[in-house]
């Protein structure tokens, strides 16, 4: 079984880490879904991970996966700069205007990022046809599909998840996230079939600006100025994996 943390800095990096994570899904503006990290943040983070693989998200903007030539051009370089960067290897999707995969813009991010695996991100949640969407990405050679079975949570998808992990038959590794914790990653395992899960588990944490103007992150509570990874959800949840 195979553990992913969501991360948006360096410290989430080595939280996850030091208790073990599989992987890190490497993202900036984890409040708008998740974004292109930079290239230092990349670079650093490559650095700190040990023997933890550091996966970068490659999305040019918050909203649908329907994206314009410049920005199929944006996220090719972005892979490229990744690739240099060091990191282990690339989250990335595109949807055509049927609603299925763009595989003109797919195989052009696979080729951009050479020999390193490609995950297909959930992309694959909002499109016309999950079924058909895994036979593109296994015909354009995904690596992995990060799906929820287009609901909120992988518990409320799981039959949608468990009949992907069915159809993949080994040839493609399926995901799953939403919602998955320590509380029910045991759940989300049993009823999917998966072997492996994806975690973005973070916490508000306290800042020290004062004054009337605030900078606070998107979502976070009030009193409260943004959002870190939660070390102890990350160690509970790769316990409960491990153990």
């Amino acid at each position: 079984m195979r553990v992913e943390i969501s991360v948006e800095s360096v410290d989430g990096v080595r939280i996850a880490a030091r208790h073990g994570a599989d992987r890190v899904e490497l993202c900036g503006a984890l409040s708008d879904g998740g974004l292109t990290p930079s290239f230092a943040l990349q670079e650093l983070a490559a650095i700190r991970a040990g023997t933890t693989e550091v996966h970068a998200l490659i999305r040019p903007r918050p909203g649908d996966f329907r994206y314009s030539k410049d920005e199929i051009s944006v996220m090719v370089r972005d892979i490229r700069g990744a690739d240099r960067a060091g990191v282990t290897g690339m989250v990335v999707g595109a949807l055509g205007s049927d609603g299925l995969l763009d595989m003109a813009a797919c195989e052009e991010f696979i080729d951009a990022a050479e020999d390193k695996p490609v995950t297909l991100h959930r992309a694959i949640d909002v499109c016309a046809s999950p079924q058909r969407v895994l036979d593109q990405a296994i015909e354009l050679g995904f690596k992995r599909v990060l799906t929820s079975g287009g609901q909120r949570s992988a518990l409320a998808g799981a039959p949608v998840i468990k009949a992907l992990v069915e159809q993949a038959a080994g040839r493609i590794e399926i995901m799953a996230c939403g919602g998955v914790r320590a509380s029910n990653a045991l759940q989300v395992i049993e009823a999917t079939g998966v072997s492996d899960i994806h975690a973005g588990v973070r916490a508000p944490v306290r800042g020290d600006a004062d004054g009337a103007v605030s900078f606070a992150g998107v979502g976070v509570p009030e009193g409260f100025d943004r959002f870190e990874t939660d070390a102890d959800g990350v160690a509970a949840l790769c316990s409960v994996i491990r153990g």
